[in-house]
């Protein structure tokens, strides 16, 4: 009797070992899947949005005189669903022939080679993605958009054109991207780029990029 008396603690004791081990592995999990997560979003690529140059438009109407344009000079994008109101810077291209990239992360890059925002045809403005230095880049959350949300471009005349979000596709980086930069539909478009996907350190780089495509309400 003794002996199985004795045993008791001793089976106590492995047990409460064996649920101390569970919880620190547990916790350990949690903190490696956080880090992932954290992980996947520490980088900002400096890399061009464009999938394609072949596919970029250089069209003269976009550098017509203020006062012979149908639309203004786009200065601010919001899209109040996921918290953006960003400036916009615009860009052309990189010497590479790409459409470059906004300096700010908080900014948005709008391809001033191309049609404003409320011609008809396909404006496009690209976003930065990917948390640095604790600076929430403007297309952060640009896959939470969803089709009907709402986005609007106010211009440097004080008018504000309304968009609405209709789909949503991810490319390959050298995929064609005509259906992006262009349309012939005789409607307005805004279409957004932002890198998408999990950073890749040796190419420096994500490795998709989401297009968010909408139509002048």
């Amino acid at each position: 009797m003794q002996l199985k008396n004795s045993s008791k603690p001793i089976l106590s004791v492995a047990l409460a070992g064996l649920v101390i081990i569970l919880v620190l592995f547990f916790n350990f999990f949690l903190q490696g899947q956080n880090l992932s997560v954290i992980n996947r979003q520490t980088e900002i690529s400096s890399k061009p949005f464009i999938l394609n140059a072949a596919a970029l438009p250089k069209q003269e109407q976009a550098s017509l005189p203020d006062d012979k344009a149908d639309f203004g000079l786009p200065m601010r994008l919001k899209i109040p669903g996921i918290n953006v109101d960003a400036a916009v810077e615009p860009v052309g291209l990189t010497s590479e022939g790409l459409m470059d990239v906004p300096k700010d992360s908080a900014d948005v890059a709008w391809y001033n080679l191309g049609q404003r925002p409320g011609e008809n045809g396909s404006a496009v403005m690209a976003g930065h993605y990917g948390l640095k230095n604790e600076k929430v880049p403007a297309f952060d959350n640009l896959h939470k958009l969803l089709p009907g949300d709402k986005l609007y471009v106010e211009d440097d005349r004080g008018i504000i054109i309304s968009f609405a979000v209709r789909e949503s596709r991810s490319y390959d980086p050298s995929a064609d991207a005509s259906a992006v930069f262009s349309s012939n539909d005789g409607k307005s478009h805004l279409n957004l780029i932002a890198c998408e996907g999990i950073w890749d350190k040796i190419a420096g780089n994500y490795p998709k990029r989401l297009v968010i495509f909408t139509d002048k309400e």
